[in-house]
């Protein structure tokens, strides 16, 4: 039976999995996690809080007591206007980048390798700000969304400690990056993943566009609905393949 580890931020980016899925919270711990069986497949689904230290902090935690063979990050993120994203869309990550992990200088911002050290070195590589995400689980997930009729768009994500709330903003970004779309914590998950030789989905719903921050133009509760749909739809279908 193989283990699948599923991640996300809050409650909220959670509740309908927890709800529909046969798990049960488990007790001790100072992080909520519901653990069960589901088909082929044993679950732990856990809220690891905001930002990059609690997800990266929630994800040890788990690997270092267990060997999933998949690793789920899930919640909402914010589409670059160029994206072509809209709110309640579905993307899923190709690679994600810590977006605002670098240096300011004379000429402007630059990333870790302007410091020379890397986020991680692993088999002889060295990770600055971009770390790979695992590719067979993004292209099921993309060929799941083909046969379900739903669009789903491929690409990478950038993980920032500031949300961007300004159109400005999320141009640099955009142009900087050519990404999807930002949260603050799926590059966290990534890297330690990436760190442990553990393959990392990341599928996310957008609730907004990042713009000038106007919360009501947002659908959250969409975004992580589609979301947590779309992933009950993916475990349901792993034994298929």
């Amino acid at each position: 039976m193989q283990t699948i580890i599923i991640t996300a931020a809050t409650s909220q980016e959670l509740a309908l999995l927890a709800r529909t899925l046969d798990i049960q919270e488990r007790s001790g711990g100072v992080r909520k996690t519901f653990m069960g069986e589901v088909g082929s497949a044993r679950l732990i689904v856990a809220e690891t809080g905001i930002g990059k230290v609690n997800a990266a902090s929630a994800v040890t935690a788990l690997l270092e007591n267990i060997l999933p063979s998949l690793v789920i990050n899930t919640g909402c993120a914010g589409a670059y206007i160029g994206s072509g994203l809209q709110v309640g869309d579905l993307a899923v990550a190709s690679a994600e980048i810590y977006g605002d992990e670098g240096v300011e200088t004379p000429a402007g911002w630059e990333s870790l390798e302007a410091i020379g050290i890397p986020s991680l070195e692993r088999h002889d590589a060295g990770y600055f700000n971009e770390f790979p995400l695992a590719v067979l689980p993004a292209q099921r997930a993309v060929r799941l969304a083909n046969q379900l009729g739903i669009p789903l768009h491929r690409g990478k994500f950038v993980t920032v400690s500031t949300c961007s709330g300004t159109a400005v903003r999320g141009a640099e970004l955009f142009q900087r990056y050519g990404a999807l779309c930002e949260s603050m914590e799926g590059g966290a998950v990534a890297h330690v993943c990436l760190q442990y030789g553990v393959d990392c989905l990341e599928l996310r719903g957008i609730s907004n566009l990042v713009e000038d921050r106007d919360l009501s133009r947002w659908d959250l509760p969409r975004a992580v609905e589609k979301a947590q749909r779309f992933i009950l739809k993916f475990i349901e279908t792993l034994g298929e393949e």
